[in-house]
């Protein structure tokens, strides 16, 4: 018999589910709101918390693997499934996008690079590399990960403590202009880029020791370490850069570190900063190919995308990535970072939090018919309708254009749907 992950395992894989690129490349994109961007990572938090409690009500009662879709599929329907996976498997890739450019900025601070020709050869190259070792093997590409993680540790505990003695109060200054409310929800979805991914440690349920007890506890502790972790490293970044240099600078990281200790020692924050976001980009090249091989296998998506090598790699999927991946990255080639990866992270942001909600919404509607039995219905029923609020009041910001583009994620998957559609009805009967 397999041994099950205990408590201190899964909060562990909570943790390292989310923390990645997002903190490297994330005081840059927030600069520009100041302190009001600290109310913007408490925010987000809380809402990353309620959001949590929910996936993993989800995960004890629905131990099937596979993602957001498959219970969106027990509440809503196959339909309402094919949809939310194609949406999660197409953001799955496009999100690389503000991982990949985050690793060259900080790539940039070790070694010169000129022109954005030179970049995008770069950015090519590497997410090449990544998907050539998800495709030759899936354990050689969580291999990698496990080293990935423990690198990426590093400046994220040095920044905060040895920061502490070179942060200035002058540098928390409150923006001009927009409102607090405004500058609050801008920021907070800039933050919860951050929290992306905290639904993936949610789905080993059948694998865990006592999970209908350590999933809610491991889940609300390692959310809000990660929380924690991500307040102090945004507050000493802003405390020790002013937000002149913070807002023009492509590694904030690196240029804190230059403060504090001069030298070269840069250069090592640089290059964990680097690897972090390596091992970030790993993570979701290798989970876009599990989402498209899983919703293939199910019917869902055409079988080629569950098409394996010798490895058991989904290839095919994980071809198909990469090539759209390339595409979207002839898109960067502005020398303007900081739109870049703003436009990037809003659009990411947006649609998962329309994935999540949908979720929060399934939830509720299976609690309510008693599709799903919970000791304490009342209690995560409010839980649910909060971090519902929260992704609604998250999104009723959200500019005309943005939400256009986010449809537009979905109803790309509208030929596949069509050419599906009779293989869809054989399989199930109705849809």
């Amino acid at each position: 018999m397999a041994k099950k992950l205990h408590f201190r395992s899964v909060v562990a894989l909570v943790i390292g589910s989310q923390i990645g690129s997002g903190i490297f490349l994330l005081p840059t994109s927030l600069a520009p709101f100041g302190a009001v961007s600290l109310f913007g990572w408490l925010t987000s938090g809380i809402g990353a918390l309620l959001l949590a409690l929910v996936f993993a009500q989800l995960s004890m009662r629905i131990s099937k693997g596979g993602g957001p879709h498959v219970y969106i599929e027990k509440a809503f329907g196959r339909k309402a499934a094919f949809f939310t996976a194609w949406t999660y498997w197409i953001i799955s890739w496009a999100s690389s996008i503000a991982v990949i450019v985050a690793a060259i900025g900080y790539l940039s601070s070790l070694v010169h690079i000129s022109g954005p020709l030179l970049t995008l050869g770069l950015e090519i190259a590497i997410v090449t590399a990544i998907t050539a070792i998800n495709i030759r093997s899936a354990s050689l590409a969580g291999s990698c990960e496990i080293f990935l993680t423990f690198l990426k540790c590093a400046p994220l505990i040095i920044i905060p403590f040895a920061g502490f003695f070179f942060i200035k109060a002058e540098h928390f200054t409150f923006p001009e202009g927009p409102s607090f409310f405004s500058s609050l929800n801008a920021s907070s979805v800039l933050a919860f880029w951050g929290f992306i991914g905290l639904e993936t440690a949610t789905t080993a349920a059948g694998i865990i020791d006592k999970p209908t007890q350590t999933i809610p506890r491991a889940v609300i502790l390692g959310t809000a370490i990660v929380a924690g972790i991500y307040f102090l490293n945004s507050f000493s970044v802003m405390g020790i850069l002013p937000s002149s240099v913070l807002i023009n600078s492509q590694a904030p990281y690196v240029e804190a570190a230059k403060v504090m200790f001069g030298g070269s020692w840069h250069c090592m924050i640089a290059l964990a900063a680097f690897i972090s976001c390596i091992g970030t980009l790993n993570a979701w090249v290798l989970t876009s190919g599990q989402i498209a091989a899983e919703a293939a296998k199910e019917g869902l998506f055409p079988s080629f995308f569950a098409k394996a090598n010798k490895s058991g790699s989904p290839y095919i999927s994980l071809l198909i990535a990469l090539v759209c991946t390339q595409i979207l990255l002839f898109l960067t080639l502005t020398p303007n970072i900081l739109q870049q990866l703003n436009t990037i992270i809003d659009l990411s942001v947006s649609i998962f939090l329309f994935i999540y909600m949908a979720c929060g919404l399934a939830f509720l509607k299976m609690l309510f018919k008693k599709q799903i039995h919970s000791e304490k219905p009342k209690l995560y029923g409010l839980i649910a309708i909060l971090a519902c609020l929260f992704c609604v009041w998250v999104l009723a910001f959200t500019s005309w254009e943005n939400l256009l583009l986010c449809s537009l994620f979905v109803l790309s998957g509208v030929p596949i749907y069509l050419w599906r559609k009779k293989k869809l009805l054989k399989d199930v009967g109705t849809i």
